[in-house]
Protein backbone atom coordinates (compact mmCIF):
# COMPACT_ATOMS: atom_id res chain seq x y z
CA UNK A 1 0.00 0.00 0.00
CA UNK A 2 1.64 3.06 -1.04
CA UNK A 3 1.18 6.35 1.32
CA UNK A 4 2.24 10.26 1.11
CA UNK A 5 5.19 9.97 3.02
CA UNK A 6 6.82 7.55 0.38
CA UNK A 7 7.25 10.43 -1.71
CA UNK A 8 7.57 13.19 0.92
CA UNK A 9 6.24 14.79 3.48
CA UNK A 10 4.34 18.46 4.29
CA UNK A 11 6.11 20.97 6.47
CA UNK A 12 3.70 23.72 7.96
CA UNK A 13 5.41 27.10 7.37
CA UNK A 14 5.74 29.99 10.14
CA UNK A 15 2.91 31.70 8.04
CA UNK A 16 0.40 29.36 7.70
CA UNK A 17 0.72 27.31 4.88
CA UNK A 18 2.62 23.61 3.73
CA UNK A 19 5.04 23.04 1.58
CA UNK A 20 6.32 19.63 0.45
CA UNK A 21 9.85 17.88 0.57
CA UNK A 22 10.13 15.06 -1.85
CA UNK A 23 11.97 11.93 0.26
CA UNK A 24 15.46 10.84 -1.30
CA UNK A 25 15.18 8.50 -4.53
CA UNK A 26 15.05 6.08 -5.16
CA UNK A 27 11.15 5.33 -4.02
CA UNK A 28 11.41 3.10 -0.82
CA UNK A 29 9.67 0.77 -0.50
CA UNK A 30 11.08 -0.17 -4.23
CA UNK A 31 8.55 0.02 -7.21
CA UNK A 32 6.43 -3.09 -7.96
CA UNK A 33 7.26 -3.74 -11.32
CA UNK A 34 3.98 -5.81 -12.04
CA UNK A 35 2.97 -7.78 -15.12
CA UNK A 36 1.90 -4.60 -16.60
CA UNK A 37 4.70 -2.48 -15.89
CA UNK A 38 7.13 -5.13 -16.96
CA UNK A 39 5.44 -5.22 -20.45
CA UNK A 40 5.54 -1.30 -20.54
CA UNK A 41 9.17 -1.06 -20.20
CA UNK A 42 10.15 -4.00 -22.27
CA UNK A 43 7.95 -2.13 -25.08
CA UNK A 44 9.07 1.28 -24.48
CA UNK A 45 13.14 0.07 -24.59
CA UNK A 46 12.14 -2.07 -28.02
CA UNK A 47 10.60 1.06 -28.96
CA UNK A 48 13.32 3.79 -28.10
CA UNK A 49 16.28 0.79 -29.29
CA UNK A 50 14.63 0.99 -33.00
CA UNK A 51 14.52 5.03 -32.76
CA UNK A 52 18.75 4.97 -31.82
CA UNK A 53 18.79 2.53 -34.60
CA UNK A 54 17.93 4.06 -37.61
CA UNK A 55 19.93 7.23 -36.22
CA UNK A 56 22.76 5.14 -36.32
CA UNK A 57 22.53 3.52 -39.94
CA UNK A 58 21.70 6.69 -41.75
CA UNK A 59 24.27 8.93 -43.65
CA UNK A 60 23.05 12.03 -42.55
CA UNK A 61 20.99 12.00 -39.55
CA UNK A 62 20.99 16.28 -39.21
CA UNK A 63 18.46 15.56 -42.05
CA UNK A 64 16.19 15.41 -39.58
CA UNK A 65 17.91 16.19 -35.73
CA UNK A 66 17.67 20.14 -36.38
CA UNK A 67 14.35 20.32 -37.32
CA UNK A 68 13.19 17.37 -34.22
CA UNK A 69 15.17 19.91 -31.83
CA UNK A 70 13.08 22.79 -33.42
CA UNK A 71 9.98 21.34 -33.19
CA UNK A 72 10.57 20.53 -29.43
CA UNK A 73 11.25 23.72 -29.06
CA UNK A 74 7.89 24.75 -30.66
CA UNK A 75 5.98 22.24 -28.28
CA UNK A 76 7.37 22.53 -25.08
CA UNK A 77 7.27 26.48 -25.05
CA UNK A 78 3.63 26.06 -26.57
CA UNK A 79 2.82 24.27 -23.16
CA UNK A 80 3.69 27.33 -21.72
CA UNK A 81 1.42 29.78 -23.57
CA UNK A 82 3.31 30.75 -26.21
CA UNK A 83 1.60 30.49 -30.23
CA UNK A 84 4.81 30.46 -32.51
CA UNK A 85 5.19 27.44 -35.14
CA UNK A 86 7.79 25.81 -36.89
CA UNK A 87 7.35 27.75 -40.11
CA UNK A 88 8.00 31.16 -37.30
CA UNK A 89 10.86 29.35 -36.05
CA UNK A 90 12.50 28.68 -39.66
CA UNK A 91 11.42 32.18 -40.95
CA UNK A 92 13.09 33.87 -37.77
CA UNK A 93 16.17 32.14 -38.69
CA UNK A 94 16.64 33.94 -41.98
CA UNK A 95 16.68 37.67 -40.42
CA UNK A 96 15.86 37.84 -36.65
CA UNK A 97 15.36 41.36 -37.09
CA UNK A 98 11.92 40.83 -39.31
CA UNK A 99 8.73 42.53 -37.68
CA UNK A 100 5.68 40.72 -37.62
CA UNK A 101 6.35 37.50 -35.72
CA UNK A 102 4.92 37.06 -32.46
CA UNK A 103 7.09 38.43 -29.35
CA UNK A 104 7.34 34.63 -28.24
CA UNK A 105 9.37 33.53 -30.69
CA UNK A 106 12.29 34.09 -28.77
CA UNK A 107 11.23 32.30 -26.16
CA UNK A 108 11.20 28.95 -28.50
CA UNK A 109 14.92 29.99 -30.24
CA UNK A 110 15.64 30.29 -26.56
CA UNK A 111 14.77 26.27 -26.32
CA UNK A 112 16.64 25.50 -28.94
CA UNK A 113 19.93 27.13 -27.71
CA UNK A 114 19.45 25.72 -24.21
CA UNK A 115 19.30 22.05 -25.72
CA UNK A 116 22.44 22.80 -27.94
CA UNK A 117 24.00 23.96 -24.69
CA UNK A 118 23.12 20.88 -22.72
CA UNK A 119 24.02 18.45 -25.78
CA UNK A 120 27.30 20.01 -26.12
CA UNK A 121 28.04 20.31 -22.49
CA UNK A 122 28.10 16.78 -21.38
CA UNK A 123 31.07 16.54 -23.38
CA UNK A 124 32.60 18.13 -20.37
CA UNK A 125 30.02 18.49 -17.74
CA UNK A 126 28.13 15.90 -15.99
CA UNK A 127 23.98 16.34 -15.81
CA UNK A 128 24.63 18.41 -12.51
CA UNK A 129 23.04 21.41 -10.72
CA UNK A 130 25.57 23.34 -12.16
CA UNK A 131 24.67 22.16 -16.25
CA UNK A 132 20.66 22.62 -14.74
CA UNK A 133 21.38 26.24 -14.29
CA UNK A 134 23.33 27.13 -17.10
CA UNK A 135 20.50 25.21 -19.35
CA UNK A 136 18.15 27.89 -17.52
CA UNK A 137 19.86 30.36 -17.80
CA UNK A 138 19.93 30.01 -21.73
CA UNK A 139 16.36 29.45 -21.45
CA UNK A 140 15.51 33.13 -19.87
CA UNK A 141 17.40 35.11 -21.50
CA UNK A 142 15.17 38.00 -22.85
CA UNK A 143 12.16 36.14 -22.35
CA UNK A 144 8.91 36.57 -19.78
CA UNK A 145 10.52 35.68 -16.09
CA UNK A 146 13.77 37.11 -17.01
CA UNK A 147 13.89 39.36 -13.91
CA UNK A 148 13.49 35.86 -12.19
CA UNK A 149 16.57 34.82 -11.69
CA UNK A 150 18.25 33.44 -14.70
CA UNK A 151 20.50 30.61 -14.09
CA UNK A 152 19.96 30.73 -10.08
CA UNK A 153 18.26 28.16 -7.62
CA UNK A 154 15.06 30.37 -6.27
CA UNK A 155 15.46 32.09 -2.96
CA UNK A 156 11.42 32.59 -2.03
CA UNK A 157 9.02 30.66 -1.91
CA UNK A 158 6.81 30.06 -5.18
CA UNK A 159 3.70 27.57 -5.94
CA UNK A 160 1.49 25.95 -8.58
CA UNK A 161 -2.22 26.99 -9.04
CA UNK A 162 -4.60 28.06 -11.37
CA UNK A 163 -4.31 32.25 -12.36
CA UNK A 164 -4.55 34.24 -8.89
CA UNK A 165 -3.82 31.62 -6.82
CA UNK A 166 -2.07 32.38 -3.41
CA UNK A 167 -0.33 30.23 -1.08
CA UNK A 168 -3.23 29.65 0.43
CA UNK A 169 -5.32 27.83 -2.16
CA UNK A 170 -2.31 26.63 -4.27
CA UNK A 171 -2.89 23.32 -5.58
CA UNK A 172 0.73 21.66 -4.62
CA UNK A 173 3.60 24.29 -3.19
CA UNK A 174 6.83 23.13 -3.38
CA UNK A 175 9.76 23.04 -0.64
CA UNK A 176 10.54 26.41 1.09
CA UNK A 177 14.18 27.58 -0.03
CA UNK A 178 15.79 26.51 3.08
CA UNK A 179 14.55 23.14 2.86
CA UNK A 180 15.15 22.87 -1.35
CA UNK A 181 18.72 22.77 -1.15
CA UNK A 182 18.88 19.16 0.39
CA UNK A 183 16.43 18.15 -1.98
CA UNK A 184 18.72 19.52 -4.78
CA UNK A 185 21.49 18.02 -3.44
CA UNK A 186 19.45 14.28 -3.21
CA UNK A 187 18.36 15.14 -6.59
CA UNK A 188 21.71 15.33 -7.89
CA UNK A 189 23.03 12.50 -6.14
CA UNK A 190 20.16 10.37 -7.81
CA UNK A 191 21.13 11.87 -11.34
CA UNK A 192 24.28 9.98 -11.21
CA UNK A 193 23.73 6.77 -9.70
CA UNK A 194 20.50 5.49 -10.63
CA UNK A 195 21.35 2.57 -9.23
CA UNK A 196 19.36 -0.34 -10.15
CA UNK A 197 16.75 1.21 -11.99
CA UNK A 198 15.92 0.59 -15.83
CA UNK A 199 17.66 3.80 -17.48
CA UNK A 200 14.31 5.25 -18.55
CA UNK A 201 12.26 4.64 -15.39
CA UNK A 202 15.45 6.75 -14.21
CA UNK A 203 14.83 9.26 -16.87
CA UNK A 204 10.90 9.45 -15.38
CA UNK A 205 11.56 9.22 -11.89
CA UNK A 206 14.11 12.35 -12.26
CA UNK A 207 11.34 14.22 -14.07
CA UNK A 208 8.74 14.10 -11.88
CA UNK A 209 11.18 14.77 -8.94
CA UNK A 210 12.58 18.12 -10.19
CA UNK A 211 9.43 19.05 -11.03
CA UNK A 212 8.11 18.47 -7.27
CA UNK A 213 11.15 20.27 -6.25
CA UNK A 214 10.05 23.31 -8.57
CA UNK A 215 13.65 24.89 -8.13
CA UNK A 216 13.25 28.01 -10.31
CA UNK A 217 11.20 30.82 -10.06
CA UNK A 218 10.40 30.43 -13.69
CA UNK A 219 10.62 28.07 -16.41
CA UNK A 220 11.22 24.60 -14.60
CA UNK A 221 8.56 22.86 -16.67
CA UNK A 222 10.54 23.76 -19.97
CA UNK A 223 13.97 22.40 -18.05
CA UNK A 224 12.57 19.40 -16.92
CA UNK A 225 11.21 17.81 -20.29
CA UNK A 226 14.42 19.09 -21.71
CA UNK A 227 16.15 16.55 -18.80
CA UNK A 228 14.71 13.79 -20.28
CA UNK A 229 16.37 14.27 -23.15
CA UNK A 230 19.29 15.09 -21.59
CA UNK A 231 19.43 12.06 -19.54
CA UNK A 232 18.73 9.51 -22.09
CA UNK A 233 21.77 10.88 -24.06
CA UNK A 234 24.16 11.35 -21.11
CA UNK A 235 23.02 7.56 -20.17
CA UNK A 236 23.71 6.65 -23.94
CA UNK A 237 19.77 5.47 -24.13
CA UNK A 238 20.14 7.47 -27.52
CA UNK A 239 22.99 8.75 -29.34
CA UNK A 240 21.31 11.79 -30.89
CA UNK A 241 18.13 13.67 -29.16
CA UNK A 242 15.35 12.45 -30.78
CA UNK A 243 12.70 11.64 -27.92
CA UNK A 244 10.88 14.36 -26.50
CA UNK A 245 7.42 14.01 -24.90
CA UNK A 246 6.18 17.39 -25.38
CA UNK A 247 3.13 16.42 -27.44
CA UNK A 248 2.47 13.50 -25.30
CA UNK A 249 2.50 15.76 -22.44
CA UNK A 250 0.36 18.07 -23.85
CA UNK A 251 -2.17 15.66 -25.35
CA UNK A 252 -2.51 14.23 -22.01
CA UNK A 253 -1.94 17.08 -19.89
CA UNK A 254 -4.75 16.36 -17.34
CA UNK A 255 -3.55 12.85 -16.84
CA UNK A 256 0.16 14.64 -16.52
CA UNK A 257 -1.03 16.22 -13.76
CA UNK A 258 -3.04 14.06 -12.02
CA UNK A 259 -0.28 11.20 -12.10
CA UNK A 260 2.54 13.99 -10.66
CA UNK A 261 -0.47 14.77 -8.14
CA UNK A 262 -1.03 11.55 -7.13
CA UNK A 263 2.71 11.19 -6.46
CA UNK A 264 3.20 13.49 -3.83
CA UNK A 265 -0.46 12.97 -2.32
CA UNK A 266 -0.33 9.18 -2.39
CA UNK A 267 3.04 7.85 -3.15
CA UNK A 268 2.08 6.73 -6.64
CA UNK A 269 5.54 6.21 -8.27
CA UNK A 270 3.80 3.14 -9.91
CA UNK A 271 0.84 5.10 -11.22
CA UNK A 272 3.47 7.67 -13.04
CA UNK A 273 6.05 5.60 -14.19
CA UNK A 274 3.48 3.40 -16.53
CA UNK A 275 1.95 6.79 -17.83
CA UNK A 276 5.50 7.99 -18.81
CA UNK A 277 6.52 4.66 -20.33
CA UNK A 278 3.37 4.80 -22.49
CA UNK A 279 4.39 8.48 -23.52
CA UNK A 280 7.83 6.99 -23.99
CA UNK A 281 6.48 4.13 -26.34
CA UNK A 282 4.13 6.00 -28.07
CA UNK A 283 7.16 8.88 -28.76
CA UNK A 284 9.39 7.09 -29.88
CA UNK A 285 7.50 4.86 -32.12
CA UNK A 286 5.70 7.72 -34.07
CA UNK A 287 9.38 9.37 -33.99
CA UNK A 288 10.52 6.61 -35.87
CA UNK A 289 8.13 6.02 -38.12
CA UNK A 290 9.04 9.44 -39.35
CA UNK A 291 12.05 9.43 -39.64
CA UNK A 292 11.53 6.37 -42.04
CA UNK A 293 9.32 8.97 -43.91
CA UNK A 294 11.89 11.38 -44.22
CA UNK A 295 14.53 9.01 -45.03
CA UNK A 296 12.15 7.82 -47.93
CA UNK A 297 11.37 11.57 -49.21
CA UNK A 298 15.11 11.57 -49.47
CA UNK A 299 15.87 9.07 -51.98
CA UNK A 300 13.01 9.94 -53.94
CA UNK A 301 14.33 13.30 -54.10
CA UNK A 302 17.70 12.38 -54.58
CA UNK A 303 16.30 10.34 -57.37
CA UNK A 304 14.45 13.39 -59.00
CA UNK A 305 17.12 15.73 -58.98
CA UNK A 306 19.54 13.57 -60.66
CA UNK A 307 16.88 12.78 -63.33
CA UNK A 308 15.81 16.28 -63.49
CA UNK A 309 19.01 18.76 -63.24
CA UNK A 310 22.39 18.80 -64.48
CA UNK A 311 23.68 21.48 -62.04
CA UNK A 312 26.38 19.94 -59.68
CA UNK A 313 24.85 22.52 -56.88
CA UNK A 314 21.45 21.36 -57.07
CA UNK A 315 22.52 18.05 -55.07
CA UNK A 316 24.01 20.32 -52.31
CA UNK A 317 20.63 22.93 -52.19
CA UNK A 318 18.53 19.25 -51.54
CA UNK A 319 21.14 18.55 -48.76
CA UNK A 320 20.74 22.00 -47.50
CA UNK A 321 16.67 21.77 -47.39
CA UNK A 322 16.72 18.80 -45.08
CA UNK A 323 18.37 21.36 -42.21
CA UNK A 324 17.41 24.79 -43.42
CA UNK A 325 13.72 23.62 -44.15
CA UNK A 326 12.72 27.76 -45.19
CA UNK A 327 15.14 29.74 -47.40
CA UNK A 328 15.54 32.86 -49.66
CA UNK A 329 17.65 33.23 -52.72
CA UNK A 330 20.29 34.97 -50.75
CA UNK A 331 21.01 32.75 -48.27
CA UNK A 332 21.28 30.06 -50.74
CA UNK A 333 23.53 32.06 -52.47
CA UNK A 334 25.95 32.12 -49.27
CA UNK A 335 25.44 28.84 -48.37
CA UNK A 336 26.51 27.40 -51.54
CA UNK A 337 29.11 29.78 -52.81
CA UNK A 338 27.04 30.83 -56.26
CA UNK A 339 26.00 33.86 -57.66
CA UNK A 340 22.88 35.57 -56.84
CA UNK A 341 21.41 34.63 -60.60
CA UNK A 342 22.88 30.82 -60.00
CA UNK A 343 20.96 30.55 -56.51
CA UNK A 344 17.94 32.04 -58.46
CA UNK A 345 17.67 29.75 -61.17
CA UNK A 346 18.04 26.78 -58.82
CA UNK A 347 15.20 28.08 -56.95
CA UNK A 348 13.17 28.04 -60.16
CA UNK A 349 13.83 24.55 -60.63
CA UNK A 350 13.03 23.33 -57.29
CA UNK A 351 9.79 25.17 -57.43
CA UNK A 352 8.67 23.73 -60.96
CA UNK A 353 9.68 20.50 -59.18
CA UNK A 354 7.21 20.65 -56.48
CA UNK A 355 10.08 20.88 -54.04
CA UNK A 356 9.82 24.40 -53.15
CA UNK A 357 6.91 26.43 -52.73
CA UNK A 358 7.13 30.42 -52.33
CA UNK A 359 5.11 31.75 -49.01
CA UNK A 360 5.72 35.74 -49.99
CA UNK A 361 3.26 36.36 -52.53
CA UNK A 362 6.07 39.50 -53.32
CA UNK A 363 8.69 40.16 -55.69
CA UNK A 364 10.94 41.20 -53.33
CA UNK A 365 12.36 39.38 -50.08
CA UNK A 366 10.63 36.30 -51.09
CA UNK A 367 10.68 33.04 -49.01
CA UNK A 368 10.75 29.72 -49.64
CA UNK A 369 9.10 26.27 -48.19
CA UNK A 370 10.54 22.81 -48.34
CA UNK A 371 6.69 21.94 -47.89
CA UNK A 372 7.07 17.92 -48.91
CA UNK A 373 9.73 17.45 -45.91
CA UNK A 374 7.75 20.21 -43.29
CA UNK A 375 4.58 18.76 -43.95
CA UNK A 376 5.45 14.98 -42.33
CA UNK A 377 5.56 16.84 -38.90
CA UNK A 378 2.57 18.81 -39.06
CA UNK A 379 -0.94 16.58 -38.28
CA UNK A 380 -3.96 16.77 -40.75
CA UNK A 381 -5.51 19.40 -38.25
CA UNK A 382 -2.91 21.39 -38.03
CA UNK A 383 -1.02 20.73 -35.23
CA UNK A 384 1.99 19.56 -34.78
CA UNK A 385 2.55 15.83 -35.21
CA UNK A 386 6.19 14.55 -34.59
CA UNK A 387 6.33 13.84 -30.78
CA UNK A 388 9.28 15.73 -29.44
CA UNK A 389 5.83 19.96 -23.02
CA UNK A 390 6.68 24.50 -17.72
Amino acid sequence: MVTSARAGRYISQPTGYRSFVPAPLPPEPPLQFDAELVMLLSQADQAVGRLDGISRVVPNPELFVATYVRQEAVLSSRIEGTRSTLDDVLLHEIDNSQRGLPDDIIEVTNYVRAMQHGLQRLDSLPLSLRLIREIHAELMQGVRGQEKDPGEFRRSQNWIGHPGATLANAIYVPPAPADMWQSLDRFERFLHEPGDLPLLVHAGIAHAHFEMIHPFLNGNGRVGRLLITLLLCNHGVLRLPLLYLSQYLNDSRPQYYDRLTAIHRRGDWEGWVRFFLRGVLQTASEATRIAHEILSLHTEHVALIRSQSSSPNAPRLLEYLFTQPIVDVSQIRDQLGVTFQTADTLVRQFAALGLLDEITGGQRSRRFRFSPYLNLFHRPDGTSHLPLSS
